[in-house]
């Protein structure tokens, strides 16, 4: 039986960490919110340092296209047809079995993201979207959850570290998303394969300092990996911050209305719908049998209306995601059609 001191030994002897560091670490319980290309890298370095619990939140599920720069899946993975959450514990699990991994296909919405950061010390982020984010920041400001903000697009990334209470929040440096479509995204200006592990691999260790009792760097990171150009760049507590000085939490507290959002780099919408939801998977794969081509794996449900250029993918926590359309309107008629209002 492996020991602790065999395991760890190279990151033990760190001064920075030590055993006292690696304990603590151990005894910690991380959220890796988001598990595509950052995520996957995140969740692999947080399992190989020994956090003693990973929970890994995902949405989706894995394509081909993924595997360019999402390192903890291979073509198996994807011919399953795992979501990308289950896909990553069994991997990690097989990794470190002294970590304790834990998956969830979900979506953070306002109604259970207080739910995800239960019991959790540090989030990672790794979601696609703005809104998300600034969901994450609302939550982790009112529980006083430190978490560790990541992004990248093209050739560049973005990190920085957050601990409320101790400087800015997301809201003090990013007062306000921006209009929809006035930021490049992964789909319009690609992404250069290596950047998530990059900037993972930056998160990560911002995670390992907050679990350590380290100081957090006090700056936004910016790096075009291209050009090896690296920005630190100083930013500061909004003293009318909404989220952090008056406790405002408008993203939190959105009405209970479905989500309908259009995923990084994706021709598919997918519908969260409002309210707590269980779909009977099994139930209705043979009920959509008759109108197309229906395949269940136990975890979700592809189906393919006849004579349709559309593929609906559905989860038990009654998520959609609709392929083949950047259109609102029709991958509402279709959620309405095929699952109900």
């Amino acid at each position: 039986m492996e020991s602790t001191e065999e395991r760890y030994a190279r990151q033990i002897r760190l001064a920075e960490i030590g055993a006292e560091g690696q304990a603590r670490l151990m005894a910690s319980s991380v959220l890796v919110l988001g598990c595509g290309a950052l995520g996957s890298n995140l969740a692999s370095l947080l399992t190989r340092a020994g956090v003693g619990r990973i929970r890994i939140v995902d949405r989706d599920i894995l394509e081909l296209n993924n595997l360019q720069r999402q390192v903890l899946f291979d073509e198996a993975d994807v011919k399953q047809g795992l979501p990308k959450a289950e896909a990553a514990a069994r991997k990690l699990r097989r990794v470190n079995s002294g970590v304790e991994v834990e998956a969830q296909v979900a979506d953070a919405t306002p109604r259970n993201i207080e739910r995800l950061l239960g019991g959790i010390n540090v989030v990672v982020d790794a979601t696609d979207n703005l809104e998300t984010r600034y969901l994450l920041n609302d939550a982790c400001v009112k529980l006083g959850t430190p978490w560790v903000y990541g992004g990248v697009v093209g050739t560049t990334g973005m990190t920085l570290s957050i601990v409320p209470g101790q400087g800015p929040c997301l809201r003090c440096v990013f007062p306000n998303p921006p209009p929809a479509g006035s930021l490049p995204t992964c789909e319009t200006q690609g992404i250069l394969g290596t950047l998530p592990a990059a900037i993972a691999a930056v998160q990560a260790t911002e995670a390992i300092k907050l679990l350590c009792g380290a100081d957090r760097s006090p700056h936004l990171l910016s790096i075009n990996l291209w050009s090896q150009v690296v920005q630190q760049i100083q930013v500061l507590r909004d003293e009318a911050c909404p989220a952090c000085v008056e406790r405002r939490f408008a993203f939190l507290e959105q009405e209970s209305t479905a989500w309908v959002s259009t995923l990084c780099g994706r021709n598919a919408i997918q519908i969260t719908p409002a309210g707590e939801a269980r779909l009977d998977l099994e139930e209705l794969s043979r009920a959509l049998a008759a109108l197309g081509a229906v395949s269940y794996n136990g975890l979700l449900l592809q189906f393919t209306p006849k004579e349709s250029p559309h593929e609906l993918v559905l989860f038990p926590d009654g998520r959609v995601l609709i392929r083949g359309t950047t259109d609102e309107a029709i991958a509402r008629t279709l959620y309405a059609r095929y699952v109900g209002t």
